[in-house]
């Protein structure tokens, strides 16, 4: 696969959702990858990119932002307590707001630095005890609290349990997200992007389909 086909793939999934081409914004998933596939990716033109961890973006975002310098980055993994600060001030989004106290150190943080990325909070619709995410039943008060700290949320973002069809838990956050008000959807990854498109995904998350199976870590 390549940028190029899981761009076209895209393309194609908003014409069959009816959905206005371009309406989906596609996360190139770099964590880990090695630098000559980002490099590559760069190269081919795209300019928005995930990462999973704070001190990993820093090391490789830094110098490749001053070659390309309109690239946008997006945390897509769980941010600790002690970056929250690093990440508003590096990333341009942040998707896996899960708890109240999280909510506030990044208003707290964004207040102090002048900024704030755009923020989702993260669903976790398998109710999956070891997964990140706010509980369904949970978020409204999550985001009453966000909002209360001042906090503009854009949408809301899953990670589907594995061993389950991923379209009832896209139909849910979709649901989720109309009833209160809120226009991002966050959802879907390499094997199931065209679905999440037909639910009314706004960003995809895409890995190894773009750049190939991760190298074996050491």
């Amino acid at each position: 696969m390549s940028l190029s086909e899981i761009s076209e793939r895209i393309r194609a999934a908003e014409a069959q959702a009816e959905r206005a081409p371009g309406s989906v914004r596609l996360v190139a998933v770099s964590k880990v990858q090695p630098e000559e596939r980002v490099r590559a990716v760069l190269e081919a033109g795209h300019r928005i990119f995930g990462e999973n961890r704070v001190q990993e973006a820093e090391a490789r975002w830094t110098p490749f932002r001053e070659e390309y310098p309109d690239v946008e980055l997006h945390l897509v993994g769980p941010l600790q307590s002690n970056k929250v600060r690093r990440a508003v001030e590096f990333f341009d989004a942040i998707h896996t707001i899960d708890r109240e106290r999280l909510a506030r150190r990044i208003a707290d943080a964004a207040e102090a630095v002048g900024r704030c990325p755009a923020l989702f909070i993260q669903v976790n619709t398998g109710r999956e005890p070891q997964k990140a995410g706010v509980d369904p039943d949970e978020l409204a008060d999550l985001l009453a609290a966000c909002r209360g700290f001042g906090l503009t949320i854009e949408g809301l973002m899953c990670i589907p349990p594995i061993d389950e069809d991923a379209a009832p838990h896209f139909r849910l956050l979709a649901e989720l997200a109309g009833r209160e008000g809120l226009s991002g959807l966050s959802m879907g990854m390499s094997d199931d992007f065209e679905t999440a498109i037909a639910a009314g995904a706004t960003h995809v998350r895409v890995g190894s389909a773009i750049f190939g199976a991760r190298p074996p870590q050491r």
